[in-house]
C-alpha cells in the first residue's frame, strides 16, 4: 500500500479499509501511509458505531490479526477507538520481562482464540482491568487483584460506545469476568464444585473453555500443552457429572414428600422452592449430594425453614 496518497483528507473510512488490508494478510503500510492516518484517526470518532465496530471486528477475525492490531496502534487508530486497550501497550506484567507485556500477550490471546466474533472480543480486552490494578510487591512480584471484574465493567461502556446490543455486551463482559476461572481447575475439585462452575458458567462455557486455552501464552516449555490438558480434564470431568446427574440426580426420590411431612405442607410451588434451596446448597459445597431425604428435612431445619 506504499503507492498510496499519503493522506486520507475527510475520507477517514478508508483508514479503517488500510487496517482490514494488513489483518488480511495484505502487504507492508508505508510509513507516510501511517503517519497519515495518525493525524486523521481522532476524525473516526464521527463515523457510526456500527461501522467502527465493524471494522474492529474485521481485524480482530484476520488471519494477521495481530499485525492489524499493531498497526490500528501505530496509527494512532487504537488510542482514539480503544484507549483502555492502548493503555496496556508496553504496560509489563512482570517486572524485567519483556514477553510478559500485556500489549503482546493480547495479541497472542486473540490470534489463538477461535476466529468467532463475540469470542475475540473478549480476547482483545480480557486483560484491560490490568492498568488499573497492578501492585508491585515488595518481593518484586505483580499482582492484579480483582482485575477480571475491573476488566468486564470496562466492557460496559466500551460495548455501549461502539453499539452492542445489550445480550451481546452481558456475553463479553461475562467472559472476561470468567476467564480466569477454568484455568484455576484442579483434579481435586469436588463433583459439587464442578457442577457448580458449569450451573454459573452455562452458555458462555464453550467460548470460556476456548478463551482459557488462549490465554495461556507462556514461553515455558511444555506449558501451552499443560494448561490444553487441563481444560480437557475440566471438559471431561463436566460431562461425567452431567451424565451422573441425568442417571442419580443430586437429591433422591421422596425428597418433596418428605419436605412435605416436616413442614406440613400440601403440594404447592413452595415444595419447589425448597427444593431449589438444597439444590443450591449442594452446588455450593455446602451440603451432600444422594444423602437420605431427612438430611435435606435436617438442613432446612437449621435454615429456619418452618413451613
Amino acid at each position: 500500500m506504499g503507492e498510496e496518497a499519503a493522506s486520507f483528507g475527510t475520507g477517514t473510512d478508508a483508514i479503517l479499509q488500510v487496517a482490514a488490508h494488513v489483518a488480511g494478510g495484505g502487504a507492508a503500510v508505508a510509513p507516510e501511509i501511517t503517519a497519515a492516518a495518525r493525524l486523521a484517526a481522532p476524525a473516526l470518532t464521527g463515523l457510526p458505531p456500527a461501522r467502527l465496530r465493524q471494522a474492529l471486528e474485521q481485524v480482530i477475525l484476520g488471519p494477521a490479526a495481530g499485525q492489524g492490531l499493531q498497526w490500528l496502534h501505530d496509527a494512532g487508530v487504537l488510542a482514539v477507538l480503544l484507549p483502555e486497550l492502548e493503555a496496556t501497550v508496553d504496560f509489563s506484567q512482570e517486572t524485567d520481562r519483556r514477553h510478559k507485556d500485556v500489549w503482546e500477550h493480547t495479541k497472542q490471546v486473540v490470534m489463538r482464540a477461535p476466529a468467532r466474533p463475540l469470542l475475540r472480543w473478549a480476547a482483545l480486552l480480557h486483560d484491560v482491568g490490568k492498568v488499573s490494578t497492578r501492585v508491585l510487591l515488595p518481593d518484586g512480584r505483580v499482582t492484579f487483584h480483582r482485575h477480571a471484574e475491573v476488566g468486564a465493567r470496562l466492557f460496559g461502556p466500551i460495548g455501549r460506545r461502539l453499539g452492542f446490543p445489550r445480550d451481546e455486551r452481558q456475553r463479553v463482559s461475562g467472559l472476561i469476568l470468567h476467564h480466569l476461572r477454568a484455568n484455576a481447575y484442579e483434579a481435586a475439585w469436588t463433583d459439587a464444585a464442578v457442577r457448580r462452575f458449569d450451573h454459573e458458567m452455562g452458555e458462555l462455557l464453550d467460548d470460556l473453555l476456548d478463551l482459557s486455552r488462549a490465554d495461556v501464552t507462556s514461553a515455558r516449555p511444555g506449558r501451552k500443552e499443560e494448561a490444553a490438558r487441563n481444560i480437557e480434564a475440566l471438559l471431561q470431568r463436566i460431562v461425567a457429572v452431567r451424565a451422573l446427574d441425568a442417571r442419580v440426580p443430586p437429591l433422591p426420590p421422596g425428597v418433596g414428600d418428605a419436605i412435605m411431612a416436616a413442614f406440613h405442607l400440601s403440594p404447592s410451588r413452595r415444595i419447589g422452592e425448597l427444593r431449589r434451596l438444597c439444590e443450591e446448597a449442594i452446588d455450593r459445597g455446602e451440603l451432600a449430594e444422594r444423602q437420605p431425604a431427612e438430611h435435606y428435612v435436617d438442613y432446612l431445619r437449621q435454615q429456619g425453614i418452618d413451613g
